[in-house]
């Protein structure tokens, strides 16, 4: 591998991050506002409080099976975590997340045109340890992301 190789690599890596998070804020937030429900809207950073949730995105692994290496595939891994703040509501809200993050997913599986295709693999719902320990329920997504591989 050529050492333009290795920036390209990492120059896609950050471009899939930032259209995860460009889509997180923009497509999933305007899902978000047509559910009769008012929800905390997403927001990047290091927000806290009830009326904003911030998920965190992060590049899990890069992994490619035998056949991606042939056809020249690179394959990511990325994981989506929301922690919703303790309300009576919090479990609704993990689903409704849940239902508008996949449908943001359904509609864009292009990431913008960043990726050939990303793709919501597992979903896991995280209930709090203790019931009124100012702890509340979390979600977390993990996506596979596929790119063509630059030559």
């Amino acid at each position: 591998m050529t050492m333009s190789n290795d920036f390209s690599n990492g120059f896609i890596e950050q471009r899939i991050i930032d259209a995860v998070r460009r889509l997180l804020v923009r497509q999933v937030n305007e899902n978000l506002k047509q559910i009769e429900f008012a929800l905390p809207l997403i927001e990047l950073g290091n927000y806290e409080g009830a009326d904003v949730v911030c998920p965190v995105v992060t590049l899990a692994s890069n992994e490619r099976t035998e056949k991606e290496r042939i056809i020249r595939l690179d394959v990511y891994s990325l994981t989506i975590a929301f922690s919703l703040p303790p309300t009576p509501e919090s479990e609704l809200y993990c689903y409704i997340y849940s239902g508008a993050v996949s449908r943001a997913f359904y509609e864009n599986p292009t990431l913008g045109g960043v990726a050939d295709r990303a793709v919501i693999t597992g979903k896991k719902y995280v209930p709090p340890k203790r019931l009124h320990n100012g702890e509340g329920w979390k979600i977390e997504f993990a996506l596979r992301v596929t790119v063509e591989e630059m030559i």
